[in-house]
């Protein structure tokens, strides 16, 4: 048997595109950015250190969810199962393509304003989990928040 998980947490580099498969079958892709953070060795300040990106592709009822929820720049919580793909660059060269299968993706930060002014609802997201729907994740906003400023996420 073999097994293959990922986790990610980064922000959506393209709006996702849905399609139908001939069978009907909505399937939904997106790009999602993963900034690496660390301290500058000279300066001792946080610097980015490169950022990977991930294809996403996400099936089914979901797929259908994702496509209406999420925009470019959106934090998004991905899980899935990961592969590497090789291809041949317009320019020749061997590239490398990471790519998940969602099982899971939910959205890390509220909706901001929609288009007639008034604010959307928690984040939400779709899963692949028995009770189907929206995974709204929450945090308590406490006067210790500034302590986190420091961190590289």
């Amino acid at each position: 048997m073999a097994f293959s998980k990922v986790m990610i947490i980064g922000n959506l580099g393209r709006d996702p595109e849905m399609r139908y498969t001939p069978n009907g079958r909505p399937v939904t892709e997106f790009s999602v950015a993963v900034t690496h953070r660390g301290r500058d060795a000279q300066t001792g300040e946080w610097a980015d250190l490169g950022t990977d990106w991930f294809r996403v592709t996400v099936w089914g009822d979901r797929a259908e969810r994702t496509a209406e929820e999420f925009r470019k720049g959106n934090r998004v919580f991905v899980e899935g199962r990961f592969r590497t793909r090789e291809y041949d660059a317009k320019d020749g060269t061997k590239r490398t393509s990471l790519e998940i299968t969602a099982d899971n993706v939910i959205a890390m930060e509220r909706r901001g304003r929609d288009e007639e002014g008034s604010f959307g609802g928690p984040a939400g997201g779709a899963s692949s989990g028995s009770g189907g729907g929206t995974v709204s994740p929450t945090r308590s906003s406490t006067s210790d928040d500034t302590e986190l400023d420091d961190l590289p996420f």
